[in-house]
Formats: C-alpha cells, structure tokens, sequence
C-alpha cells in the first residue's frame, strides 16, 4: 500500500503555502499562529511535509529532471533531430543548452526547486519552534525535510552549479532576490544538516510509510553520496573542471562539516580525502546498522515497481512514490515503448540507451537485457527496436498490475528509485579504493554486485572472482571498474550523468562513446576494411570485427506480448559465414553505425541520383543521371566506358553525431569541458538583480546541428 500517495495530491496547508518565483520567493504565508497550530500536531505535520513531497508530481521532475534531462551521456541518450535545435528538450540532449534560454521548462524547473527548498526550510523551522519538536516522529519528519532539501539542491547544483543558497524559510511579505552560492558550499551546508539529523531517523522497516519516505536508510546512503560529490569536481564559473581544494578555502568552516565516525570519534572533513573518508564512514554505516543482501534477480527490484509492490528494508533504499494520474511518468517517457492500441495506454518515450553501451555488457551479465530494451509493444503485440532505439528495459507499463487504460499515458502511478543498496556497496568500493587502493574491503563490496549479475552463468569465475583480481592490481584500474560497474548497474536510472560530472569524465567517456560506435561501424564494412589508410586511421578497428553488423531473430505466436515472444539467433556477435539464416528476420546493428552518401560523377559534375537500364539486345546502356527537368540522359554502347563514377562517402552516423553535438559538434574529441549546465531562464533572469549566465560555459557551447566524421570514400570507376 502507497503511504505518501494519498496525500501527495493534498494541497499544501499552513505555512507551506508559499509559491516560489524563480530567485524571487513571492511570499503569501499565513499567520504565526497558522504555524504553531500546524506545528502543534504529528498530523498537520505530516500534511505540511507532503507539501514538499507534493512537488514531485510536477511535470518538472517526473518529465524532465529525474530522466529526460539524465541525458546525453555514454549510456543514455536520446537524438536530437536535424537542424538547430529549438528552445525545448531536444537541445538539452544534444549539450546546446545556448539554444534554452528561454525554456519554460527549466523556469518551472528551477522554480520547483526553490519552492521544495523553502518548503522543507519551513518544516525544520516549525519542528525546531514546536513544543513537540523533541519528539521521535517530528524529528523524523524534520529530518525528511533535511533531506528533501539536500536532494533538490542535488539536482541544481548538478544542473545549474552555484546557486541561490537558502538557509531559513522566506518571511511572510519578504522578497529574496540572492546571488549564487558555490556549490561545495552548498555541499557542506547540507552535509552538517544531515549528518546532525540522521540518527534521530527511523529505518525503513520500523518508519510508517516505508520507502516511500525518506528513512534512515536513505539518509545514511544519502550522506555518502553528497560526500562523494563534495569530494569531486564540478564546473567553476570559470569553466573550469576542479575540486574544492583547487580554488577554495577547504579549512573555513562553509567547507567543514563535523560527524561521528564509526570508532565514536569526532571528526571534522576539509580536504576532499576527507570527504571520501566520510563517504566510506557512511556507506559502511549502513551496511553495518541494517546489513541486507541484494536480490537474487536483478529485475525484482523494478519488477516490484512494475507491480505496485513496496519492500522495505530491502534493496530500494527510497523511491519516490507517485499518484497514478498525478505525476508519475515512469512508463510514459521513459521505460519500454508502448504504441498503437495497447490495453494500458501508449509512451512517448524520450530516453534511450546508447548502442556502444548495450555492446560494453560481458557476455553472461544478465543486467544487459533488464537495462536494454531491444523489444518494444506496438498494437500489444511484440517487436524489435533499431539499434538506435534502445529504450529502458526497467520499468514497462505493460507489465503494470493496475488496469491503467488504453487511452492512458502519463501518470502511471509506478515508482521511481533514488537509491538502491548495490549504490550504497558501489560508493563504499569507491571510497576505499580512493583511501588506501583496492584493498578487501573494495574488492568485496564490488564482488557482491558482479556475484548477483553473473549469478549461475558459467563464466561466473572469470567475470566474478577472476575479473576482480584483474582490476584490483591498481588503483587507477580498480576506479576504472567501479566507473564502469555503475554504468553497467544503473543504466537508465538517471545517475550517469552527474557521476561523469563529479569524476571529470563526462568529455572523456562521451568520446569514448563516439569513437566505439564510429569504428564499429567501420569494421562492419568489407570495402573500408580493404582501405589501408582507413585501417591506419583507426588501428583499434580489428577489436570490433566480431561485433554484429546483423541480428537474427524469429517471432513466436502474436498473442504472446511478452518478450520471450523473441527468439535471437545471435545477441552480440557475428554469425559465422555459412550459418544458416533461412527463415530469420533480419536487424540492423552495427550496419547502422555508419552513414553512407552516395553521388555519382560525371564530366565533374555531382548527381544524387542515378538510374541505370541495359538494353537486352543490343547491350545499350541507358543513365538517367538525377531527378525532374535537369535529369541528364547518357547512353553508352556496349564496348564503351561509362565515365560515370559511384562515389560513396562513409559518415558517422546522424544519430551518433547528434547526440554530443554541442560538445564535439560531430567531431571525435572536442575541447574537454563538456557543456552539461543549463542556463537559468529569461524569465528568472529578468524578475533578478543578482543572477546572471555569465560563465560556466553556459553560452558558449555551438547551436549548430552537427558536422558528420567522414572516415572513407569508396568509389567505382565507370558505373
């Protein structure tokens, strides 16, 4: 049974009835004494917290924040169609955020934000104020509205970098017009909130409503995860990729925060070891305090989502309940794709899985085919996606226990996760490693997510025990694995993109990204293959010959709308030459990587077109060399050259030059600072005195549509 669902819907009450405006909090609050009385009661308590909660429902968040806006990263992402992007959804995916100045989106986005943050500021207030502060359960929902407010500043700090920083709950009559705040700042600010509330917090399996609140649980993991990106780097206004430690005052105490460590010691972070130290502390909190296994199968997780079913103390450490009908758009932009007449309505879905990352699964990591939808519903029937149109395998509002309607579509009422616990072993793995290197501690906590995806396969000891003794011989190669293992762990969860931030890997894997799938596509082709300037271009070319240029596969009764109704002859790998293929459908795969242009010359001219006729008497030949009223007509007799030449141009694809084009504009490499801010609205811009885009990078990156690598011409003389 959802807890927060059946008030999330409520209007907010008392002194949560502020509307936020951009910077500018227009306050229209009731009296201090709505206050006390709203703060006098666990119950009215409650609702002014679902007032923050409330604002998950918006369109600014279900839609945009939690995953359309996750993208372009080396495992989601989603094309931008051809031309300059226009102000909407479209040029975040591509980088160009020049081209969203004047968005409503990101105006209702950060607006939401800030109206979440004051929202929470005025629950902690109220409870700090209230004669029944000191109580368990009102120190349990200040602390939810601690961390509400360290997750809403999560998303702007990852979004926007510095921002307005709002410590206290905006006054009745009073108009707040701030300045940005760095972020590391911002970081220890709610860091010391945080870690001071957290012990006082219920665990999920004593707490009412589960992890459909926020817990103790989530908080403990909640804590490393800040910790972490205090520790890491962000963008400067400087445009510039660096920690804390390069450019501020770790030892002021904005940028201290002061914790319990797990010996009972009272420790205070500077330096950003220090912050990985705390991040270890936390993650290991938790493992010791509620010690839990993940799940057997690693599809139960969202397949309990898929069903309405709540598991506390289990693998979700918190998910964001939502309404059906009210928020909620799990299944609706993201997830498997549902069109045509489906009984539980259609998606419109706007997030895709990159092929490079579909391929990077090792054979036998069953994650591959829960994270990668290569199936999709149409008409309620089975069907294969494009390689290029991987959707999120997670969540499929087909699979949905509640009878949604065909004529449904957002609002689907199925949860989102923020953390599950794999996330928890993964951040301590990381934090140890940074400490002291790959020591047991590492090594096991990464060994416990790899056991659950190659459990009961036969390369369980080569990918398991055998691969992490592999990476465990450095550091840097066991941050490389855990760097990969998130992927491979959270795809289409939406934490790909600010994790790229906060380790500067956002250019480098992006074009790691781009170069996979531009050589794949090479080695697929026999004629650039044969090109000798092709293959000294891209000597990595031979370690994709294997991968598939094709997948085969076969469909089972139309009545099945499962995706068992699939049966693939061949998942990764090419088929051997002679395999029989006779009665198989064939896919596009890596034959997509690449974009062919094909023209024909002829006395120096350039045609697109070319239609070619032999007469079958006299061997004639008759080209009809482009199209309508300027169509030239050559005959050639039998003994005689053509003159015209087939000449055709190997591209990048358009879907792999689009995706990144604001940062590479279609190039391989671009200039290592990767355009991921967006821009704070016109309309904010323009109701404020202090706030501005100056710098970040933020109006600098390109607004073209995106220039494709060309890597070979191969042409035919005498067509």
């Amino acid at each position: 049974m959802k807890f927060i669902n059946k008030y999330i819907v409520i209007a907010t009450v008392g002194v949560v009835g502020l509307s936020a405006c951009a910077d500018k909090l227009d306050v229209s609050s009731p009296s201090q004494e709505d206050a006390n009385f709203v703060y006098s009661s666990t119950e009215n308590t409650l609702l002014a917290l679902n007032g923050v909660y409330n604002l998950f429902g918006q369109d600014s968040y279900t839609s945009r924040m939690s995953n359309v806006w996750m993208q372009n990263t080396d495992v989601e992402a989603s094309a931008p169609s051809a031309g300059v992007p226009s102000s909407d959804r479209r040029a975040v995916w591509s980088l160009q955020s020049s081209a969203i100045v004047g968005f409503n989106d990101v105006y209702a986005a950060w607006n939401h934000n800030l109206q979440a943050i004051d929202r929470a500021n005025q629950v902690i207030t109220g409870i700090d104020n209230s004669a029944i502060g000191n109580e368990s359960e009102m120190q349990q929902m200040k602390g939810e509205a601690i961390f509400l407010k360290a997750y809403r500043y999560y998303l702007m700090c990852n979004f926007w970098g510095d921002v307005p920083y709002y410590e206290v709950p905006a006054a009745w009559g009073q108009v707040l017009d701030k300045p940005r705040t760095d972020k590391f700042v911002i970081y220890s600010r709610l860091l010391q909130q945080m870690v001071n509330i957290e012990p006082a917090m219920k665990f999920s399996d004593v707490n009412t409503g589960g992890i459909e609140r926020i817990t103790r649980d989530f908080a403990i993991g909640m804590i490393a995860r800040i910790a972490l990106f205090r520790a890491g780097y962000a963008k400067t206004v400087n445009n510039e990729m660096k920690r804390a430690d390069d450019y501020l005052d770790v030892n002021a105490d904005s940028l201290s925060v002061t914790y319990t460590d797990l010996a009972g010691n009272t420790v205070t972070a500077h330096t950003y070891q220090d912050y990985y130290q705390m991040a270890k502390n936390y993650a290991q909190k938790l493992i010791n305090l509620k010690p839990r296994n993940l799940n057997s199968d690693y599809n139960q997780a969202f397949l309990n989502e898929n069903q309405y079913t709540v598991v506390n103390n289990g693998e979700v450490l918190y998910e964001v309940a939502f309404v059906e009908s009210f928020g909620g758009d799990v299944g609706w932009c993201f997830g498997v794709t549902n069109t045509g007449a489906c009984a539980k309505g259609n998606t419109t879905n706007q997030v895709g899985l990159t092929p490079s990352y579909y391929m990077s699964f090792a054979d036998g990591d069953q994650r591959r085919d829960v994270c990668c939808a290569t199936w999709m519903h149409d008409n309620d029937t089975i069907g294969v996606n494009s390689v290029t149109g991987i959707s999120v395998g997670k969540w499929d509002r087909a699979l949905a226990t509640k009878e949604l309607g065909k004529e449904s579509s957002k609002g689907t009422g199925i949860n989102f996760p923020l953390m599950r616990y794999s996330d928890v072993l993964l951040m301590l793995a990381e934090a140890e490693n940074e400490l002291n290197g790959p020591t047991a501690v590492a090594q096991n906590a990464l060994k416990a997510v790899r056991a659950r995806a190659f459990a009961g396969q036969a390369n369980y000891a080569e990918q398991v025990d055998n691969y992490v003794a592999t990476v465990s011989t450095s550091k840097d190669a066991f941050f490389n694995a855990i760097v990969d293992e998130r992927a491979w762990e959270f795809g289409g969860e939406g934490l790909r993109r600010f994790d790229l931030i906060r380790w500067n890997l956002y250019a480098k894997k992006i074009e790691e990204a781009m170069r996979t799938m531009l050589v794949w596509g090479i080695a697929q082709n026999p004629d650039l293959m044969m090109d000798e300037s092709v293959k000294a271009a891209y000597p990595d070319v031979t370690k994709y010959a294997n991968w598939a240029n094709y997948l085969y596969y076969k469909l089972g009764p139309t009545a099945n709308n499962t995706k068992s109704r699939i049966t693939w002859l061949n998942t990764k790998y090419k088929l051997a030459e002679d395999a029989d293929v006779s009665g198989w459908y064939r896919l596009n795969w890596g034959s997509s990587m690449l974009k062919r242009v094909r023209t024909y010359i002829y006395k120096g001219t350039s045609y697109t077109a070319c239609t070619k006729t032999t007469d079958a008497s006299t061997g004639i030949k008759t080209y009809v060399l482009g199209e309508g009223a300027s169509a030239l007509t050559v005959t050639v007799n039998p003994d005689e050259d053509s003159n015209i030449t087939r000449h055709d141009e190997y591209q990048a694809s358009d879907y792999a030059t689009r995706i990144y084009r604001g940062y590479s504009n279609g190039a391989l490499t671009g200039d290592g600072i990767v355009p991921f801010y967006l821009p704070i609205s016109t309309t904010t811009l323009n109701s404020s005195e202090a706030l501005s885009n100056e710098g970040y990078g933020i109006l600098a990156n390109s607004a073209g549509e995106g220039i494709n690598v060309v890597v070979g011409i191969v042409e035919n003389e005498n067509y």
